[in-house]
This record gives C-alpha cells, sequence and structure tokens, in this order.
C-alpha cells in the first residue's frame, strides 16, 4: 500500500506549469511559508478573506461553538442560526427577509436558478457575456467563459448570454419567457467591470415588466469590498435574490440565497443542503458581520480603494490598457498575458491573481495595513515597468 504521505493530492484540477507554494499560517494579510518567508495577501484568498487570515473574533466563535454542538439538521432551531439569520438581514433592504443558506458561491446560485423557475414556471435564465457564477452544472451553465465550460456539454438548457453592460440587448433578451434574470454588479473573474447605473436600472424594470425574477450575484463583491455593504446599494437597484458567500463566514464555508416573501409563497417545490446553516458557519458568521459593521470595513474599502486606483492610472499606457474596478476589487487590465507579472509578485512577496487572461486582479483582505497595501502598489508598478 503507498504511505499516505507519498499520495499526490490536489485541490484543483487546474493545468498549473510550476508547483504551488505552500502557505503554513495567516494572519490578517500576511501569509508565511513553509520556509518562514513571509508574503502580503493581494488577492491569494479570491474574496473568501475580506478579514484576512484567521481573524481572532472569528477563531474564537468557531472555537465556542465547536464546543457546544457542531452540526444539527436545519429541521431544528439553533440559537446561533437566527441570530445570524437576524444579523444578516438586519443589514438588507427590508423586503430581502427569507434567506435559505448553503455552503459555498455556486450552491447559492443553484438555489436561486431553482428559485426563479420553480416561482415563475419558467425556465430561461438570461446571464452576461464574461459572467461567472459557479463550476457546478446550473451555475456553470450561466458562465461564459468557454474554457470553464469545455468537457461538460450538454450544459443546463434554457440559459442565454447578452454583453454585459448592453441594455438594449438586455431588454431585448428578457421577455415572458424569462424565469430569471442573472447578474454581477461587478464582473469579478470576468475582468473587474463594473455594471453601468442604466444596465442594471434596465434588468429591474424588464423583470418587473415580464414577471421574471431578478437576481444579483454578490458571491465576491459582498460584506464591503466594493465600498458598500452590498455593492447594489450604489445603483439603488434593489433584486428580487442576492446570493453571498466568500467572506460572509470569514474564512468557513458559507452561501446564502435570499429573496422575498413574494418569491417564497409562490415557490412550488423542495430544495434543501444538509450541511447549510450549520451552527459552526453560523457562529463564524456572526462574528465576520459583527468585524465588518464595527471596523466600518466598507467605509475602508472605498478610501483605500480610490487611493489604490489612483495610484495605478499612471502606469505605463504602453503596457496597461485600463485600471478599474470598485473599493478593494481592482482591475489592471494589461496588453500581454499577466501570468509573468504575478510570478514576479510572487518574488517579491505579494500575492495576487488574475481575472482572465490579461488581467491582473487585487482583491486583499479589507482589513490590510495601509503600509502593506502601499508596498503592494509599489511592487506592482515595479513589475509593470519593468516589462
Amino acid at each position: 500500500m503507498t504511505p499516505v504521505a507519498e499520495r499526490p493530492a490536489s485541490l484543483s484540477f487546474v493545468p498549473s506549469s510550476r508547483p504551488p507554494l505552500t502557505i503554513v499560517r495567516g494572519e490578517g494579510a500576511s501569509l508565511w511559508d513553509a520556509s518562514g518567508r513571509r508574503y502580503v495577501d493581494l488577492g491569494a484568498s479570491h474574496g473568501v478573506g475580506n478579514l484576512g487570515a484567521s481573524h481572532p473574533d472569528v477563531v474564537r466563535a468557531v472555537q465556542r461553538q465547536a464546543a457546544e454542538l457542531l452540526f444539527l439538521g436545519s429541521g431544528y432551531e439553533v440559537p446561533v442560526r437566527t441570530e445570524f439569520l437576524a444579523r444578516l438581514t438586519a443589514l438588507l433592504p427590508p423586503a430581502l427577509d427569507r434567506v435559505f443558506l448553503s455552503n459555498s458561491g455556486t450552491e447559492a446560485v443553484e438555489a436561486a436558478i431553482k428559485f426563479a423557475r420553480a416561482t415563475t414556471g419558467r425556465s430561461r435564465v438570461v446571464a452576461a457575456m464574461r459572467a461567472f457564477h459557479g463550476r457546478t452544472m446550473g451555475s456553470l451553465s450561466a458562465t461564459w467563459r468557454k474554457e470553464f465550460r469545455d468537457g461538460y456539454e450538454p450544459l443546463v438548457p434554457g440559459f442565454v448570454h447578452v454583453p454585459y453592460n448592453d441594455a438594449d440587448a438586455l431588454r431585448a433578451a428578457v421577455d415572458e419567457t424569462t424565469a430569471l434574470v442573472l447578474l454581477e454588479p461587478v464582473q469579478g473573474e470576468g475582468g473587474v467591470h463594473p455594471a453601468t447605473p442604466e444596465f442594471l436600472a434596465t434588468a429591474r424594470r424588464r423583470a418587473t415588466e415580464t414577471g421574471s425574477l431578478l437576481a444579483f450575484d454578490e458571491v465576491q463583491t459582498g460584506l464591503g469590498r466594493t465600498g458598500r455593504m452590498f455593492a447594489f446599494e450604489r445603483w439603488g437597484v434593489v433584486p428580487d435574490v442576492l446570493t453571498l458567500a466568500k467572506s460572509l463566514a470569514g474564512g468557513v464555508p458559507i452561501g446564502a440565497t435570499i429573496t422575498t416573501e413574494a418569491v417564497q409563497a409562490r415557490f412550488r417545490g423542495s430544495h434543501h443542503s444538509t450541511f447549510g446553516g450549520s451552527p459552526l458557519a453560523c457562529a463564524a458568521g456572526v462574528a465576520a458581520l459583527e468585524v465588518t459593521v464595527r471596523e466600518r470595513l466598507a467605509e475602508r474599502a472605498e478610501r483605500l480603494g480610490s487611493m489604490a486606483r489612483e495610484r495605478l492610472s499612471h502606469l505605463p499606457p504602453e503596457k496597461v490598457r485600463e485600471v478599474r474596478g470598485l473599493g478593494l476589487l481592482v482591475g489592471i487590465e494589461m496588453r500581454e498575458r499577466v501570468a509573468p507579472y504575478l510570478a514576479r509578485l510572487e518574488e517579491r512577496g505579494f500575492l495576487a491573481i488574475p481575472a482572465g487572461p490579461t488581467v491582473l486582479r487585487l482583491i486583499p483582505p479589507l482589513v490590510i495595513d495601509e503600509e502593506d497595501l502601499r508596498a503592494g502598489l509599489d511592487a506592482v508598478e515595479e513589475v509593470i515597468g519593468r516589462g
């Protein structure tokens, strides 16, 4: 029998040209590898780490809850779940007060699709080009990029895609056969593209006119990331369905599909998640929401993100097409592939991620020390200036 330590292990089936960095410890926006070298997280958590690594309030909440009640099925009331739902819905517009809890962003989107189809009796879903909504079959069908979809066809039928921020195309695509209009207020994986006010207003108006549901996927943009508690607040457009995940429980897996009483009343069918709403995740969620509000992290993201985009706006145009984003979600669109620049940043001790093949994405913890963020921006300027 092969010893366990020698068995190849992977959490990803994405090909890689080099061995991954091994991280053994984290604190805030700092990460350390096995040799003791420190790195600054400018995106390594993929948006999960709004509170950084192992926030002490979240750690304490998890420890307490694990000692009291690690798991209980959703058929029973648990005080910590009730508290979490109350804290979450208190941050939202009053109409968004029905919450289904799951374990991830893709599960939250799957639930949104099912709720829309079961509520409207229709099957058509209108999403956007460049969209990313997850990798399970329903959310993957709403996702645009070919490399995510290749090898899994046929996908779920009934999905169509329109150009992002093309209000006329969206208006034409949404009709009385549409169950759901599914959009990201800011496309993250798709290149960090914020929506225009006209695009989201058109989505709201057409969904209402046709009896469709409007869903905003804020798995990456929610909980202060864009300089507001939820990105849709910038446009004053309230959806019928909202999906959240990533940073919602401070690093503990969770997903939430939030909708209205009217949608719940029309729902026909059943949907369930065994581990969704576990006491452990809800305890972490209570702590994470408390820190986010207490530390005014949305305001901090707005201030630091504005500073970052101003700094980066002076990058050489022969290398950079555009710098865009909201809050501490920043995309630098290069004129060539971004992988070499990410490697150079890692050599300097800064971990960023791509958003497509040519966009360098900065999505650091909202608690990042300003000194570390400025050092990271210095490093970005250095590696891009060097070419």
